[in-house]
């Protein structure tokens, strides 16, 4: 197995005196999908901000060699700027991570996600799934090698869900490691290599996305 890019050791999180995670060990590895499932409020979100950078952990490591340029991090907030159009939203977050204005490059990002059309409107005038969109466009512009995800088809149709598995798929088969929370875990499953699930405060299972028991998730309410 290829070398984890971040690692994750005896990491726990409160909240005040409540727990939300505990004694969590876990790798994140290039070209892998690993899905994040569990119960609302087992803590999925808050793993992806303590492999982002975004949270400490009150105990235990977590481990990277990844500048910050190397996370791509989308969480409920789409981060874009509702007065400035599609393409100069872009061109902000380009300069934000200190890379040179490529306009190319976010002509390029923009027919990825299907706003080719609407570079130059403004982002407040947009739907929520073609906000969504122009945020997946910012996390991918910057080619990350971990691509953190929580819960992308928010707002998207079912048409554009199945594009995103397959965007997801191609962006881990090209050597990134991805980590995914989704909603909808009967159906993203197929496009994942690895499930990790958080319940009960800690990893209740970690292992191969083939075979997992979506099914049983689905009778206790988690998908």
């Amino acid at each position: 197995m290829a070398e984890a890019l971040v690692r994750l050791r005896r990491v726990c999180r409160f909240y005040g005196e409540r727990a939300v995670l505990k004694n969590i060990d876990l790798e994140l590895v290039p070209g892998q999908v690993m899905l994040v499932v569990g119960p609302n409020g087992a803590g999925k979100s808050t793993l992806l901000r303590l492999v982002a950078g975004l949270l400490p952990p009150s105990e235990g490591e977590v481990e990277t060699e990844l500048p910050p340029g190397g996370i791509g991090y989308l969480g409920h907030k789409t981060l874009i700027y509702p007065k400035l159009t599609a393409r100069a939203n872009l061109a902000f977050w380009q300069s934000m991570f200190g890379q040179p204005r490529d306009d190319d490059a976010v002509t390029a990002v923009l027919a990825r996600v299907g706003l080719a059309g609407f570079a130059d409107e403004e982002a407040g005038v947009f739907s929520r799934g073609m906000s969504q969109r122009l945020s997946l466009a910012r996390v991918f512009l910057t080619a990350p090698r971990l691509l953190l995800l929580d819960e992308p088809a928010s707002g998207l149709d079912p048409a554009s869900a199945v594009w995103l598995r397959r965007e997801i798929r191609a962006v881990a088969d090209a050597g990134a490691s991805v980590a995914w929370v989704s909603h909808n875990i009967a159906a993203d499953l197929a496009a994942c290599d690895r499930v990790v699930r958080i319940d009960g405060h800690r990893v209740a299972y970690d292992g191969p996305a083939a075979g997992f028991d979506a099914a049983a998730l689905a009778g206790e309410g988690v998908c």
